[in-house]
């Protein structure tokens, strides 16, 4: 590799994890290695609202606003979710597959989520695969269920009532199945 230049610039496009610069969630920039994730090109993204990414339009925006709930006082929001390729420059995958996705970042200014932000992709796909076939909510639920969050606080961050989350759980488990949420969760886990 030729002698490159020690800077931020360098340390942004090759950094091992995908980074995006956003305004009013959109792309600003982002580097190498979320391209790659995506499977896209430059000019695909660049410029772009971050809904392309998304398995749907209601998951960008349900999305969008548990981000503005769940921010903390710094800004910091993370977690799993899943993502959609845009093009099929990633080992082969398909346009439009669906992968497991660690996302992390923090807004610019926390009292305004979505002005501007630093985010970091990460692909869980060697990890997790998604093999079954859910619905968006459910999807929502999965990663939710995952973090370890019981009926209530799904409920209250998805802003639906504890008992359809149990619906939703036991539709899970029936596709998964499994009999417990513990056994749930770790087949979510283990693909």
């Amino acid at each position: 590799m030729p002698d490159l230049p020690l800077d931020y610039r360098t340390a942004f496009d090759l950094a091992p994890i995908g980074l995006v610069l956003s305004r009013q969630r959109q792309i600003v920039d982002c580097n190498r290695q979320l391209l790659a994730m995506f499977g896209a090109e430059r000019e695909q993204l660049v410029g772009q609202s971050f809904e392309m990414l998304y398995p749907s339009p209601d998951e960008f925006e349900r999305t969008g606003a548990r981000i503005v709930a769940a921010l903390d006082a710094q800004g910091w929001y993370a977690d799993e979710r899943v993502m959609k390729r845009v093009g099929s420059v990633y080992g082969g995958a398909a346009r439009g597959e669906l992968f497991w996705c660690h996302v992390s970042g923090r807004a610019l200014d926390p009292a305004a989520p979505h002005a501007a932000g630093i985010w970091a992709f990460e692909d869980l796909s060697a990890r997790r695969k998604l093999k079954l076939d859910f619905t968006p909510r459910e999807r929502e639920i999965a990663a939710l269920l995952i973090e370890g969050l019981t009926s209530k606080q799904i409920g209250k961050r998805l802003e639906i009532s504890p008992r359809t989350v149990d619906v939703y759980r036991a539709r899970l488990m029936r596709k998964a199945g499994a009999a417990t949420t513990p056994e749930l969760v770790h087949k979510l886990l283990s693909g």
